[in-house]
């Protein structure tokens, strides 16, 4: 008896040394879930990899999907990242639910015909019901190819 009472004796020290001199563990990060959808090499899995800090040797396309977690100092994001392909894309929708956000990422150096097919997956992603409300980050990716479409042209 003496001894368990000395254990929580202990234990209720230990708490309260611990809550006086010590900052504890840090508040948890909100996180926030994205998907991020674009064109077969658009440059999502490289954004991604470098995002996380992660090297660039050896990416290859995705087939299908990946989650990634991205940190920042003051949230975490949870990246669905969908592949581009054409026999991928018409399953897209199914992994839209739940999601707080949308990168679509796009070739800027890529031919005119790819931007048009660009151009039409990022107007049917606008209009689905569960992204049309959230917030889209379109980013131009590639900017430093000498083919590199500015916002202008």
């Amino acid at each position: 008896l003496a001894s368990e009472r000395f254990g929580n004796a202990w234990m209720y020290l230990t708490l309260c040394f611990r809550a006086l001199c010590c900052k504890g563990p840090p508040p948890p990060r909100p996180e926030y879930d994205v998907v991020c959808i674009g064109l077969t090499g658009a440059g999502k899995t490289s954004l991604l990899s470098r995002l996380c800090s992660e090297g660039s040797e050896g990416i290859v396309p995705t087939t299908g999907f990946s989650i990634k977690a991205v940190p920042f100092p003051n949230a975490i994001l949870n990246v669905k990242e969908l592949g581009g392909a054409d026999n991928i894309k018409k399953y897209w929708s199914r992994y839209y639910q739940g999601s707080q956000g949308v990168v679509f990422v796009l070739d800027s150096a890529s031919s005119d015909e790819d931007l048009e097919a660009a151009r039409n997956e990022l107007h049917s992603a606008l209009q689905h019901p569960q992204l049309c409300t959230l917030p889209f980050l379109i980013l131009a990716n590639h900017q430093d190819k000498p083919a590199a479409r500015t916002p202008t042209r």
